[in-house]
């Protein structure tokens, strides 16, 4: 009777007070929710370009929750189901409204479907990622690949012909139904497949490239501020050609595992 009267006690003081390192990385999280909120107001107002910022800005910020709360240890599983969500309505849901509002709207029937198509697989797509926490660990193979397109990359895919109609306002086919709906089709598919896409983070930089990465940020950095929507649809288009090359490299060593065994 004792050990549960201080079991209640342990569970009283626990709902009491929180320590802030589970708290932050949480707060990082509502950031990225409040710039996909936001993205979503910009793209009902017509200011796309304002509405794109705001979902890379809600990328940052998804970048950013996890690392801090493996760095202070902070990791909870309300965290998890609110990173969740976060990522539905920055990743899945603005950029299916964006999308319609830009040019899919006026795609009379289908528009709204390929729009409903993209945002129903993003769920799907996160649903199965928060499942796959719970089964066994995948092979060593898998450490540095996703299964299937993560959120992030997914919706900047999906707002690829409006970034590149900022830069080449003379391209009138980024604006095409059938254009946009394919690229909304594919990117849909894309994420709920099982092709390995992939992951940076489990990837170490050798010291000697260290230096060399500063700088490349910092170049970047400057084309950004310069020409953002070249750079941002430079890296979207070279993340497209690192899918086939990851699934080469996942065969390659999926090869090398199955013969060590």
């Amino acid at each position: 009777m004792e050990n549960i009267n201080s079991q209640i006690q342990l569970s009283k003081q626990k709902l009491k007070s929180l320590p802030i390192r589970k708290i932050i990385p949480n707060i990082v999280t509502m950031l990225a929710v409040c710039a996909g909120i936001t993205s979503i107001r910009y793209s009902i107002a017509g200011l796309y370009s304002k509405a794109i910022i705001c979902v890379f800005l809600a990328a940052f910020f998804d970048m950013l929750d996890g690392r801090v709360a493996r760095m202070l240890k902070g990791s909870t599983k309300f965290g998890a189901e609110l990173d969740s969500l976060s990522d539905f309505v920055s990743f899945g849901v603005a950029p299916a409204i964006l999308m319609y509002q830009w040019t899919l709207s006026g795609f009379a029937r289908f528009g709204w479907f390929f729009c409903l198509l993209y945002a129903i697989c993003m769920a799907m797509r996160l649903a199965r990622f928060n499942t796959m926490l719970e089964d066994e660990p995948l092979p060593t193979y898998w450490n540095n690949f996703f299964t299937g397109v993560p959120a992030p990359a997914a919706a900047a895919l999906a707002v690829l012909p409006i970034m590149l109609s900022f830069e080449f306002k003379d391209w009138e086919f980024l604006h095409s139904h059938w254009l946009c709906s394919s690229v909304m089709f594919i990117v849909a598919m894309l994420m709920i497949s099982r092709i390995p896409t992939i992951s940076t983070k489990h990837m170490k930089v050798p010291t000697y490239m260290v230096a060399p990465l500063f700088v490349l940020v910092v170049f970047g950095a400057a084309l950004v501020f310069n020409k953002p929507w070249m750079v941002l649809s430079a890296i979207t288009i070279l993340y497209a050609v690192t899918i086939p090359v990851g699934v080469y490299f996942f065969l390659k060593g999926k090869k090398i595992h199955n013969t060590r065994i």
